[in-house]
């Protein structure tokens, strides 16, 4: 085997937007409303107690206690073809459907104080991924074997949040978040498990938020979250190759390394949202959101202790590995916009649509179990009213991303090519319940 003592875990592969086609690996799929209308307005529209995870400020325009349980079934084709290397000498093929599907639920409660403060908890996902390229290495004496595999990362936000009223216009909301993130990645080179990794963890951030109100039918609100670095423990194990002639062993000692833990950052989220009640009937609503992944650079593996494998010299021998990047990111920051409109039919039913555009996160390093691209976002979703207290929502969404074309360097067979090419459909329902 070649060198790749920081390229062997790709953990980041673990975080392919391929699951979650958003920008990153960042989910949008908070609640039904929000898919049927592309998310637009949502931080501060207030149809429902799902504001809480765009806008905490957004409370302040409830006068009664809410609630709303939802669930989102994403469905995520990935298409991986024509992988190959040594300049197209060796192909290994193509996966029909690299994704996965997933099941991502969600729970917010409102209730407020008086006329000036309100309370919220909620539980939400804001990111996660999950993909499988092994298939591609199977049966294969060489291949890629550092950046094919399984992947498995989720995150969930418990928050509590609380808003204040200063004035008709006004209001402001502060949250917290308690993340716990867990992962689970492997990477074999045949029955050699290259990289083991079973973690969890928790982390705590926060939202701002604020609403203006020129008058019941037009407001704005915007929101800043800020999102923490998880550190994540649990088995972290790799095998790798390492120069140690420094230490009087050999230039390709082959290592087998324990991390007591991995740092993986979370970007902060800046959105801005407008509603607007044209008619009696039909309403406009738009939102502007800027999310930072520029500070995503690089996933750290901490504390490592490496033993020396048998039949090497100094073999049993432990070196102390310390902190390693495993894998260098460099992504830039991204936009998304989206546009919508909803429509009351009647006191029982309600339609919504939306078109949202999300820019991809990519740079100058792309990735196989990366394959990043611009995305669009049609959706449309419905409420049916049961009476004035009790709503059910529904929302469907097709995302549909761009071929991407990328070359990605293993430690193992150095340049390897592939195309790329992500879709996925939204299906997702909800309950709302006013007191």
């Amino acid at each position: 085997m070649k060198k790749f003592n920081k390229t062997l875990i790709a953990i980041s592969v673990a975080l392919a937007s391929t699951q979650t086609l958003a920008a990153g690996f960042q989910l949008n799929s908070q609640s039904a409303t929000g898919i049927g209308r592309a998310f637009s307005g949502d931080a501060v529209i207030a149809d429902n107690a799902s504001v809480i995870s765009r806008n905490p400020a957004a409370m302040a325009l409830f006068d009664k206690d809410s609630l709303s349980v939802g669930l989102t079934y994403v469905d995520v084709s990935v298409d991986v073809k024509d992988v190959n290397f040594a300049g197209g000498a060796v192909d290994l093929g193509s996966i029909d459907d690299a994704g996965s599907t997933k099941a991502i639920p969600n729970i917010y409660y409102i209730h407020p104080i008086d006329d000036k403060f309100a309370v919220g908890f909620a539980a939400f996902s804001n990111f996660g991924t999950g993909t499988d390229s092994a298939t591609l290495s199977k049966n294969v004496a060489a291949a890629p074997f550092d950046l094919l595999g399984k992947t498995e990362v989720t995150t969930i936000n418990f928050n509590t949040s609380l808003s204040y009223r200063i004035n008709d216009m006004f209001s402001i909301g502060a949250g917290i978040d308690a993340v716990y993130g867990e992962g689970r990645l492997t990477r074999d080179a045949g029955p050699t498990p290259l990289v083991d990794v079973d973690a969890d963890g928790w982390a705590f951030g926060g939202i701002l938020g604020a609403t203006i109100e020129l008058n019941q039918d037009n407001r704005f609100g915007l929101s800043y979250r800020f999102s923490p670095t998880v550190n994540v423990k649990g088995d972290v194990n790799t095998i790798s190759t390492k120069d140690l002639s420094a230490l009087g062993l050999g230039a390709q000692t082959t290592l087998a390394t324990s991390f007591d833990s991995l740092d993986v950052p979370l970007a902060d989220i800046f959105q801005v949202a407008g509603f607007h009640q044209l008619t009696s009937q039909f309403a406009v609503h738009y939102t502007a959101q800027f999310t930072k992944w520029g500070d995503f650079e690089q996933i750290t593996a901490k504390d490592g202790v490496a033993t020396i494998l048998p039949g090497q010299a100094g073999a049993g021998s432990t070196v102390n590995a310390g902190d390693v990047a495993l894998k260098k990111y460099q992504w830039k920051d991204s936009w998304l916009f989206s546009l919508g409109g909803t429509y009351t039919i009647n006191e029982q039913f309600t339609v919504r649509a939306g078109y949202m555009h999300d820019m991809g996160v990519v740079d100058d390093i792309s990735s196989i179990s990366i394959p990043d691209s611009d995305r669009n976002w049609f959706t449309a979703g419905m409420s049916y009213h049961v009476n004035p207290q009790n709503s059910i929502d529904f929302g469907i969404a097709y995302v549909k991303g761009e071929e991407v074309h990328l070359i990605e360097n293993s430690a193992i067979v150095g340049p390897v090519n592939a195309i790329t090419e992500s879709s996925a459909m939204y299906y997702s329902v909800q309950y709302s319940y006013q007191f």
